[in-house]
């Protein structure tokens, strides 16, 4: 089962209390206090790590603690320090607060961290108050508890390309075929029931990451099928690239219903550029064709928008897909640094 949503609770590790004891070694009168301090409790924290696909691991975990701290020692030792809880969650992760639903930290890329719970300080020993006042205090403090929070954790999967069409479009075979992914396929709906994620790498290390969003009905923005739970994914992706079974009696009309579910469910999802790919073209090739040249020659299409017909299948214009992918990509992160403005006095980097 894919997680992609699930709320848990996160308790710091105690602080170790800290000790009363005293200094008796012969020849040394008056030894005084010497006792020690307790040790810090073990803090949770957050770090993104790009092996890590799914927040799977939490499903049983809906209480995690970090390692409370050791008590303080004789001799003035210090408590050993709780073993901190470093929490491995994919890129693309909100952290909510569950209760008032702000997002106290967004993991954008592999290695960032972020502390959530810091655990509780270490309670002091008898030495710590000596004074000239107070040659020898008989009191030591406990540890403090460690922070708690109950928290919300949603996975937005980041992809440069999210691939949208109803079940059975060919969605999955177009993965296999542009990135040799394992993504499951077969000749029936709902093949595909979590986000399948697959990497094109071409020329100078350059690559596209593609994500096959589980197919989306009519009715997804209202919890019908399986689209509604992986919409969210949709979200982070520079571009859309619809998939539509060109085969059928009128592959415009599937076409439209997408774009209405996504207008459903954010209105901004259609600003994004997209590349429509009417596929399964070895069926009929002369009808794909002419889907094609009448989207591409009507009113319908947004600036942004480009039409290919391909067959995922055999591969028939795979080439001239990717040869859009590219070029579309490339105008999108040239519009994304030209918007990069440094502040006043600055240079941006």
């Amino acid at each position: 089962m894919f997680i992609d949503k699930i709320r848990i609770k996160l308790i710091a590790g105690k602080g170790g209390n800290g000790v009363v004891a005293w200094r008796r070694e012969k020849y040394i009168p008056k030894g005084g206090p010497f006792g020690g301090n307790g040790g810090h409790g073990g803090s949770v924290i957050f770090e993104a790590c790009d092996q890590t696909a799914s927040l799977d691991a939490f499903r049983y975990q809906r209480l995690i603690k970090g390692e409370d701290g050791g008590l303080g020692g004789s001799n003035n030792k210090q408590g050993k320090k709780g073993q901190e809880r470093i929490l491995k969650v994919p890129p693309g992760t909100l952290i909510r607060d569950a209760q008032t639903g702000e997002i106290l930290f967004d993991f954008t890329e592999a290695g960032e961290r972020f502390l959530i719970c810091e655990g509780g300080r270490g309670g002091l020993g008898n030495s710590y108050f000596k004074k000239p006042t107070n040659q020898a205090p008989n009191f030591a403090t406990p540890g403090k508890p460690g922070q708690e929070r109950e928290i919300e954790l949603e996975l937005k999967s980041i992809a440069d390309v999210g691939f949208v069409g109803f079940p059975n479009a060919g969605k999955s075979t177009l993965i296999r075929n542009l990135t040799r992914s394992k993504a499951k396929i077969g000749a029936y709906p709902f093949t595909t029931l979590t986000p399948n994620l697959g990497i094109l790498e071409y020329e100078h290390g350059k690559r596209i990451t593609f994500a096959d969003i589980p197919g989306i009905i009519e009715g997804a923005h209202d919890n019908r099928g399986l689209g509604l739970e992986f919409l969210r994914h949709i979200e982070r992706t520079k571009l859309l690239l619809f998939v539509i079974d060109a085969s059928k009696e009128n592959p415009e009309e599937d076409l439209t219903i997408l774009e209405n579910e996504l207008r459903e469910h954010d209105p901004e999802l259609l600003k994004k550029p997209r590349i429509i790919a009417w596929n399964k073209c070895d069926i009929d090739p002369i009808e794909a064709n002419s889907w094609n040249e009448s989207y591409v020659k009507s009113e319908k299409p947004l600036p942004q928008s480009e039409a290919v017909s391909i067959s995922a299948l055999t591969g028939e214009g795979i080439e001239t897909l990717i040869g859009l992918l590219k070029r579309k990509l490339s105008t999108y992160t040239a519009a994304a640094k030209s918007d990069i403005v440094a502040p006043a006095g600055q240079s941006s980097l």
